[in-house]
């Protein structure tokens, strides 16, 4: 018995495997850029921050690249949930008219690995798990979420609607008092919490008391939610994980909009009580993409080849091999370059002259080299020299990522 317990532990050591049970929450607070936040009293995300991190961080793609991608709420939302930018997921605007759900979403990669485990969502609007999440859409899985609050916007008895929004003030209330209650109680493996007011505050008085005070009361909310976590940590030995972040900025002249893609509307933020982070997130600028390949690694739950050929993020937590690509085609080669973050080992580079994958087909994938990871670049010449898009992964031994080059439109 001795010999197997000892076995166990030295297992669980070298494989860097916890035998404490993981959850995680993702909390998004809409619409407040990084200086606005910091110029704020907020003693419970800096309580958060002393626990773990807190870092700048970009929406909106790349500005000026093929995934440019507007400085929109829900585009935002769809972006942090798949891991990928506009190009990929196809949500353009706050109407979520059409949705590629073949580029999954945090909730279907979970529940099809381990159906097993409990999702659930917090949020004044009913369109992120009907339309984002897609609840019960044979097309983006079929899934279903275990615990739902939410659509408390077209609840106008309970929540009647007044001209200055407090309302919704207190339907954040509301979610956030519910989010607490369900995690102490029934502790979702996975849930999602949207807060809105602090947008809301910002669309109608811009940089103002009013936009400080409603970064206040998130503060509040925020609170309560940790406040369950740390409960749940202490009362039951579980390792969580809560990680924050916003949708978008603001604009620089008054704080009333955005959508562009100045530095100010493409300001975010990401805050987790995780304190290990690793050096892409230490020494890169991460995006809201990340938090997707976060969320999973933390999980524990792998990402699918196919979906991690997609996704547009690396994990903030954990070993990264390699970061920063970038793809020229100069002539007939593409020129293709990378970081390498840990000079061991050797990186995989796969090229497809496809984009199957946007319609559910699968892209042809073909292993050109494997190289020493610290080379940081390779010359690919091209055997079909007709594509208007070539998509290179590079597989780490610790992460993959992918770079597209993609034809300039003919103007």
């Amino acid at each position: 018995m001795k010999k197997c317990i000892t076995a166990l532990l030295f297992l669980t050591v070298c494989t860097g495997v916890s035998a404490q049970t993981r959850k995680a929450v993702f909390i998004i607070v809409d619409g407040i850029s990084a200086d606005a936040l910091e110029a704020v009293n907020t003693p419970n995300l800096q309580r958060i921050a002393k626990d773990g991190k807190y870092l700048r961080a970009y929406v909106g793609g790349e500005k000026g690249g093929y995934s440019q991608t507007p400085t929109i709420s829900a585009v935002g939302y769809n972006s942090m949930i798949t891991g990928t930018w506009v190009n990929k997921h196809n949500v353009w605007d706050n109407d979520i008219a059409a949705p590629n759900y073949n580029y999954q979403n945090i909730f279907r990669i979970i529940e099809d690995k381990y159906p097993q485990k409990k999702t659930a969502i917090f949020s004044s609007w009913l369109d992120n798990r009907t339309k984002l999440v897609a609840e019960g859409m044979t097309e983006a899985g079929n899934i279903m979420l275990d615990y739902k609050f939410d659509g408390y916007e077209l609840d106008t008895v309970k929540f009647p609607h007044d001209k200055s929004r407090d309302f919704m003030e207190k339907i954040d209330a509301h979610v956030a008092e519910e989010a607490a209650n369900c995690i102490r109680k029934n502790a979702p493996d996975f849930s999602w919490v949207y807060l809105e007011y602090t947008d809301d505050m910002g669309h109608m008085y811009g940089d103002s008391p009013q936009f400080t005070r409603a970064i206040e009361k998130m503060d509040e909310k925020v609170g309560k939610i940790y406040d369950a976590i740390q409960y749940r940590q202490k009362q039951f030995k579980e390792n969580w994980m809560i990680i924050i972040t916003t949708d978008h900025g603001r604009d620089e002249k008054t704080g009333k909009g955005h959508g562009g893609q100045s530095a100010r509307q493409r300001s975010s933020w990401i805050l987790t009580n995780q304190p290990q982070v690793n050096n892409y997130a230490k020494y890169y600028y991460p995006g809201v993409v990340d938090i997707m390949p976060t969320v999973a690694r933390f999980l524990q739950v792998p990402l699918p080849m196919a979906v991690g050929r997609e996704s547009d993020g690396i994990s903030l937590i954990g070993k990264v091999s390699v970061a920063n690509p970038t793809v020229l085609k100069v002539q007939d080669k593409l020129d293709v370059t990378w970081k390498a973050l840990d000079e061991q080992g050797t990186v995989k580079v796969w090229l497809a002259s496809t984009n199957n994958y946007k319609t559910g087909s699968e892209d042809v994938y073909t292993l050109i080299a494997e190289v020493p990871v610290g080379k940081e670049r390779i010359s690919i010449p091209l055997q079909d020299k007709s594509s208007a898009i070539y998509k290179v992964v590079l597989e780490g031994k610790e992460n993959t990522i992918n770079r597209w080059w993609v034809e300039e439109a003919k103007k």
